[in-house]
């Protein structure tokens, strides 16, 4: 039976943390038969938010704390996945847009045999409510990435997914991203190196409290489009080699 880390990047959401962890520990707990661990990954905090975090892994169990000096999403998630024991390592958003319902799934499809699996917002049988602007954003973003890369996946950005440690350890040194365009390279890079990828439609609702800055982030993930559709990584082409090889 495989064991699963559920990792949660967090930036100063020392008031987001509690009942998000209470939910989804709950959760796991009632759904999940396989060995599980909830990280959260406090990347470079200035609030309370290790304090929480380190508060809530005492009064939980199966959660932990793993602390960066530096901020940064990509970060945060190259560091816990590299480090990871577990045979599957997945993340979501602290808010817990993305319903719950879509987890077992999506651990479900790595186990199945899918080097990724994870929620898509825009596939056929997905259910969304969020603001026009974010909509609108993430609709052009996703069409860019189909047009620039033919990639068959609907949903670059959604920040539910799992992926096997193996392939893991193999695809994570090559993402150079340390920020929010890390989950859309890691895909890239999978789709190169020829592994599949498992989409599961979700149930996502928008956090009218995101700290997130779309227009930012846009920018950031435009820019890291560019340089990957310019500036292949030559890791990824030896990597794609040794698998036809193996």
């Amino acid at each position: 039976m495989a064991s699963i880390d559920v990792v949660i990047p967090v930036y100063n959401e020392q008031e987001a943390l509690p009942p998000s962890i209470a939910a989804l520990h709950r959760f796991l707990k009632e759904n999940m038969s396989q060995p599980w661990t909830i990280v959260i990954a406090d990347n470079g905090s200035i609030d309370k938010t290790m304090e929480v975090a380190s508060a809530l892994a005492k009064q939980y169990d199966g959660v932990r704390v793993v602390h960066l000096d530096q901020k940064g999403r990509g970060r945060a998630l190259r560091k816990t996945m590299l480090e990871s024991k577990a045979d599957i390592v997945s993340y979501m958003d602290v808010d817990l847009s993305t319903e719950l319902s879509a987890f077992p799934p999506m651990i479900k499809a790595v186990e199945d045999g899918y080097a990724i699996a994870m929620g898509s917002r825009l596939m056929p049988g997905a259910r969304v409510t969020r603001c026009f602007k974010r909509e609108l954003t993430s609709r052009v973003y996703n069409l860019m990435v189909k047009m620039m890369f033919c990639t068959k996946f609907y949903d670059a950005q959604c920040g539910f997914k799992a992926i096997g440690s193996d392939v893991a350890r193999k695809l994570v040194p090559l993402v150079e991203n340390q920020g929010w365009f890390f989950d859309t390279e890691l895909l890239l890079l999978a789709t190169r190196a020829g592994y599949g990828i498992k989409e599961v439609p979700v149930i996502w609702r928008e956090d009218p409290g995101t700290t997130v800055n779309v227009v930012k982030t846009a920018k950031e993930d435009i820019k890291g489009l560019l340089r990957v559709r310019f500036r292949p990584s030559p890791g990824v082409k030896e990597l794609k080699k040794r698998r036809r090889v193996g």
